[in-house]
C-alpha cells in the first residue's frame, strides 16, 4: 500500500488537520482526513478504466467545518437519532445535547466528527485513534476508539472499528460518505439492491417508532435491483416524509447492499457484521460548490450507513447498542468496487 499526506489546514484552536492518501496495488486511491476520520475522496476506474473520484467531499477544512450533513465522516458515538436525546441506563437518567429538533443526532454538538483523531501508520492501514471523555456530549464512560482504513485487495475499502470504555455506554458509530458513482449529477439513476425484507418504520421526525414493517410491494423494497429514483416521490410516509430515502433498513444477509450506476460502470458491494443500514439521498442537502467546484444539491449524493438501528437504547427487543466497561466492541464495513 502507498501513503502519501498533505497538510489540510487547522482547526480553529489551531490544531494541524492531515490529510492521508492510500494507494491499493491496482491505484485505486482514498484520502481520508485526520478530522473526523472523513473519507474526502475514494478513486477508482470506470469501464474504460478513467479514475473516477466517487466520494462527495470539500476543498477546504472550513468548509467541512461550516457545513452540516456529515460529509463524508466517522459518526459517533452514536449514529442516528435518539428520542429527546435521553435514555436510561443502570437506573441512570443521561441527558445528551439536542441538536436536530428535539431530538439528539449524530453524536451531538461535537460528535467524534469534529474532532482531530491521533493517526498510527502501518504497513497496510491508516489507525486512528479518539479518546472521547466521560461526559462529552452527554455520554458516560470515557470511551476510545479506533477506526482502520486500508484497502484490502485492489479495490476494497474496509473499514474496522473497535471501541472500550471505562464505564458502561450506548454506541452506534458508522461512516457518512455520500456516494456518487458517476462523480456528479443527481443519483437518481444509481441501482440499488438491498438484503432487506423489512425496515423501521420512522415519524416524521425519522424517529422509530418500533415497528419493523415489511419491504413488499412498498417504494423500499430493494430486494431486486431497482433505480434510486424509480419511488422517491412516492406519496408513502416512508419516502414522502423525508423528501427521498432516509430510512434504516434491517439487514437478512449478505452483502447488505449493491449500488450500480449504469452511466460509468461502477458498482460498488457493502458488506458488514452491523444489523442495519441507513439509506440517505441527501434530501436536505442545499445547493453549495463540492471538490473542484463540481455543483452539490438535492440527491446529489447517496449514503450507505452500516449501524445499528436508530434509538435502539429505547428498543431492548432490537439488537443491542450498549458497550460494557471490559467489553471490546468490534465491527467492519467493505466497500468493494467494479466495473464492466
Amino acid at each position: 500500500m502507498l501513503l502519501e499526506k498533505r497538510p489540510f489546514g487547522a482547526t480553529a484552536d489551531g490544531t494541524p488537520v492531515t490529510a492521508y492518501t492510500l494507494t491499493s496495488p491496482s491505484g485505486c486511491k482514498a484520502e481520508v482526513l485526520d478530522y473526523g476520520v472523513t473519507i474526502r475522496a475514494i478513486l477508482v476506474p470506470d469501464r474504460t478504466g478513467k479514475l473516477v473520484d466517487v466520494a462527495l467531499g470539500y476543498d477546504t477544512l472550513q468548509e467541512y467545518a461550516d457545513h452540516d450533513g456529515s460529509m463524508g465522516a466517522t459518526v459517533g458515538r452514536f449514529a442516528n437519532r435518539i428520542a429527546k436525546g435521553q435514555f436510561t441506563l443502570g437506573g441512570v437518567d443521561y441527558q445528551l445535547a439536542v441538536n436536530n429538533g428535539p431530538n439528539h443526532l449524530h453524536g451531538g454538538l461535537l460528535g467524534f466528527e469534529r474532532q482531530v483523531w491521533r493517526v498510527e501508520e502501518t504497513e497496510t492501514a491508516l489507525r486512528f485513534t479518539l479518546v472521547s471523555p466521560d461526559g462529552q456530549d452527554g455520554y458516560p464512560g470515557t470511551m476510545t476508539t479506533t477506526v482502520e482504513v486500508s484497502w484490502q485487495g485492489d479495490a476494497t475499502l474496509e473499514l474496522k472499528y473497535r471501541a472500550t470504555t471505562d464505564r458502561d455506554t450506548i454506541l452506534n458509530l458508522t461512516n457518512h460518505t455520500y456516494f456518487n458513482l458517476n462523480g456528479q449529477g443527481d443519483i437518481l439513476g444509481h441501482q440499488l439492491t438491498l438484503s432487506a425484507d423489512r425496515y423501521t418504520e420512522g415519524d416524521s421526525d425519522c424517529l422509530p417508532t418500533g415497528r419493523l414493517l415489511p419491504v413488499a410491494d412498498t417504494a423500499m423494497d430493494f430486494r431486486a435491483e431497482r433505480a434510486l429514483g424509480d419511488a422517491i416521490h412516492s406519496e408513502e410516509d416512508c419516502v414522502r416524509l423525508y423528501g427521498g430515502y432516509d430510512s434504516n433498513f434491517v439487514l437478512s444477509g449478505t452483502p447488505a447492499a449493491v449500488l450500480r450506476a449504469p452511466e460509468s460502470g461502477i458498482s460498488m458491494t457493502v458488506t458488514t457484521d452491523q444489523p442495519g443500514v441507513q439509506v440517505y439521498t441527501s434530501n436536505s442537502l442545499t445547493p453549495r460548490a463540492g471538490k473542484g467546484g463540481a455543483a452539490y444539491g438535492l440527491h446529489s449524493g447517496v449514503c450507505l450507513e452500516t449501524q445499528h438501528f436508530p434509538d435502539a437504547i429505547h428498543h431492548p427487543e432490537w439488537p443491542s447498542c450498549v458497550l460494557r466497561a471490559g467489553e471490546v466492541f468490534e465491527s467492519f464495513t467493505r466497500f468493494a468496487f467494479s466495473a464492466k
